[in-house]
């Protein structure tokens, strides 16, 4: 309870902690289906928290789908996820871009390619990247 009470965790998150705390698997599982048929934890909630979360600190779509997978939240949640949540990832990729580089676009094919190596590093597609270079106050 003190894991979630700080924030939501997925699954595979609260059992490789417990698991680390050196409890005995059978009884991290009974606790963590406990848990979750008593809705203190799931994994739906951890994935709209994560997103949110890392949608504000900067991050693309694909950025994310890669940290939910590694955080054992199944494709098919993490697909709706990002599905419904209501982020305009074309914008956030304007955003971004503008924030660490200023509104002008790049002069050159050099500065263009370091700020796609950037926008590409923070999980956004060609797509969101591309447009975000069409924009220009």
């Amino acid at each position: 309870m003190n894991f979630l009470a700080r924030r939501e965790h997925s699954v595979y998150e609260l059992t490789t902690k417990l698991v680390k705390a050196e409890f005995e698997i059978d009884d991290v599982l009974n606790v963590i289906t406990r848990l979750t048929e008593q809705d203190l934890q799931s994994d739906q909630r951890f994935a709209e928290n994560y997103t949110r979360y890392r949608s504000n600190r900067g991050f693309g779509s694909q950025k994310i789908r890669q940290e939910l997978k590694e955080r054992g939240v199944a494709v098919e949640l993490i697909n709706d996820t990002l599905n419904e949540a209501n982020i305009d990832w074309f914008t956030l990729a304007i955003t971004v871009r503008c924030k660490r580089f200023g509104e002008q676009n790049p002069d050159d094919f050099k500065e263009r390619a370091k700020q796609q190596r950037f926008l590409q590093y923070r999980g956004f597609t060609h797509e969101q990247i591309n447009e975000s270079f069409r924009y220009e106050k």
